[in-house]
């Protein structure tokens, strides 16, 4: 049978340019590739990089949603249907918030791992009793975890197509994020199966994009290990508590971590208790920064603002703190309020919910009403404080201080934040995958260059 899996296509966030979209193939829908591939055929529709077709007669199609794009999933759903194919949806958001989705949106609603569904819903489809929800087990593992049809991307699409899940999920419970959802599971895959998945990319540059790469810190020993002989350049997101792992931080940089992503938050320690992110302790946040600084480490600190202890105040304190600490990269949000978790629940039990347009749940839109700023103060901080740390001033005031990182810091602060629409048009003219080369190629000029530095300490 005939199978298409479609991306729909996001709305980018204010500050966002095509880049963004450009970033990294959708693994989601590479790794149900895989699972059907031997079976079926199979095409990968990426909407934010080219036209859905409509008119290809697939047997069935395959859609995968977060939050934002629900409501577009519904619309290409809906054109599908009139011709009377079927519609599976799945993805995070079908898999945290089941419950809320409009009755009729789609024929088949695909809860959890893929590995745990689809081998069923292709099957019910070809004997003709197709059901209208399925539900992954709980007794999958990471041994059932499938790698990604990775030769089924088109390169040239896209920045980085050397990125790698070396687990589902994550440990910890915030309130704000889709892993509050009781369906949501931790597991990390057998090492030796993400070894053989790098080794396949040929790459030396690899994006762990884990939402924790350190959620069990015997298995990433375990993983570090194997990765120190290759002599890689990686990059990951970890938790804060990795300032209580001194060890594996010097096992991370020895193993080739050039930048960590980290969700700070808040430097506002009543906002960090309003929704229990009990592993981030704001009087520790200084001796973290310079826990990863110290080993040459980059840092990509995450912040959400309009939790409920924040004031307006809360955005000059945010950007004196970034300043001060020489944060290199930040990304921002505007708190959002995800339907399945926690803090979903309880604004709308508050009656602090102000719309149902779901394509607004990007974290760039407020949608609930704040408790000690008005929505118009919350938004217009989100926009200053982008401003702010990318203006120059700022960006020549969090120059890193060891010299093999300044490319690289420059690299991201201006070719991608502070004049991203210029690289972009280099991007749509040279092609993507040759711009994010050049990136990999300043950082192992970089590298080098550090290593050269020691070979002479």
């Amino acid at each position: 049978m005939y199978v298409k899996l479609i991306q729909p296509k996001m709305e980018k966030r204010p500050m966002d340019t095509e880049i963004k979209i450009h970033m990294a193939p959708p693994l989601g829908l590479l790794t149900i590739a895989t699972i059907l591939r031997e079976s079926h055929r199979i095409s990968i529709e990426n909407e934010n990089i080219q036209a859905i077709s409509f008119d290809d007669n697939p047997d069935i199609v395959g859609i995968t949603v977060t939050v934002d794009v629900l409501p577009r999933a519904i619309e290409i759903s809906d054109e599908f249907r009139k011709r009377g194919i079927s519609v599976v949806a799945g993805g995070i958001h079908i898999t945290t918030a089941a419950s809320t989705i409009p009755d009729g949106s789609f024929d088949v609603l695909c809860i959890g791992m893929a590995e745990g569904t689809w081998p069923y819903i292709m099957q019910d489809f070809a004997d003709g009793c197709l059901k209208s929800k399925y539900i992954c087990s709980g007794k999958l593992t990471g041994q059932d975890i499938v790698s990604p049809a990775y030769d089924l991307i088109d390169s040239d699409k896209y920045l980085y197509c050397n990125v790698v899940h070396t687990s589902r999920g994550c440990p910890y419970r915030c309130d704000f994020c889709y892993n509050s959802s009781a369906s949501r599971r931790y597991i990390n895959r057998p090492v030796q199966d993400v070894m053989n998945e790098i080794s396949a990319l040929k790459s030396r540059h690899i994006m762990f994009i884990d939402d924790n790469f350190i959620g069990n810190p015997t298995w990433t020993r375990a993983l570090l290990k194997e990765l120190k002989p290759m002599r890689l350049k990686w990059n990951a997101a970890v938790s804060a508590n990795i300032l209580e792992m001194s060890d594996l931080l010097d096992e991370m940089k020895e193993s080739g971590c050039q930048s960590l992503f980290i969700g700070f938050e808040s430097i506002n320690p009543g906002s960090l208790q309003d929704v229990h992110k009990k592993q981030n302790v704001v009087n520790k946040y200084e001796e973290l920064v310079n826990a990863i600084h110290s080993r040459g480490i980059m840092i990509n600190a995450s912040f959400v603002f309009g939790l409920d202890s924040d004031t307006s105040e809360i955005f000059q304190s945010t950007l004196d703190w970034i300043v001060l600490h020489k944060i290199e990269t930040v990304t921002s949000h505007i708190l959002t309020p995800y339907p399945g978790t926690a803090l979903y629940e309880r604004m709308k039990s508050e009656g602090r919910i102000i719309t149902s347009d779901l394509s607004l749940y990007n974290t760039a839109h407020v949608v609930f009403t704040p408790t000690k700023m008005t929505e118009e103060e919350l938004y217009q901080g989100y926009l200053w404080i982008y401003r702010k740390v990318y203006s120059f001033k700022n960006i020549i005031m969090r120059m890193p201080k060891s010299k093999n990182q300044i490319l690289p810091y420059l690299a991201f602060n201006l070719f991608y934040r502070k004049f991203g629409k210029f690289t972009d048009i280099l991007c749509k003219w040279i092609s993507y995958k040759r711009i994010g080369h050049w990136g990999q190629i300043i950082s192992k000029y970089n590298k080098n260059q550090a290593m050269g530095r020691r070979k002479n300490e």
